[in-house]
């Protein structure tokens, strides 16, 4: 039975996004301290992370698409953090959603249904 997923995007230094997903976005460390391996998690979700040092940002395409309960707190939380944001807008296929793009350009979107 499949039970969870969670996604492995790129970093380049661990410690800024280590940084960026504690500090900014209130993810907390999961597990042990890797070299060269990050995994962070809030709420129900883990996202792994694997240095890659020599990413372009420029070329990386890297995106999770996250669902909440509660886009409207958790926009707000990131805002309040200076973390640049996309807009929140409601989309034709029944969501609401924002992104934000992390220090390697990993794209996150985060999604609340539209009942």
């Amino acid at each position: 039975m499949l039970t969870s997923i969670n996604p492995k995007l790129p970093m380049r230094n661990k410690a800024i996004t280590r940084d960026f997903y504690i500090n900014k976005l209130g993810f907390t460390q999961y597990g042990g301290d890797y070299d060269g391996y990050l995994m962070v998690e809030k709420d129900n979700i883990q996202i792994h992370f694997f240095e890659f040092a020599a990413l372009d940002p420029k070329e990386n395409y890297g995106q999770v698409y996250i669902r909440t309960d509660d886009i409207d707190g958790f926009f707000k939380f990131v805002k309040l953090q200076d973390v640049k944001v996309g807009p929140l807008e409601h989309k034709p296929w029944m969501m609401r959603e924002f992104s934000i793009l992390d220090p390697d350009s990993n794209l996150l979107t985060v999604g609340q249904d539209v009942f």
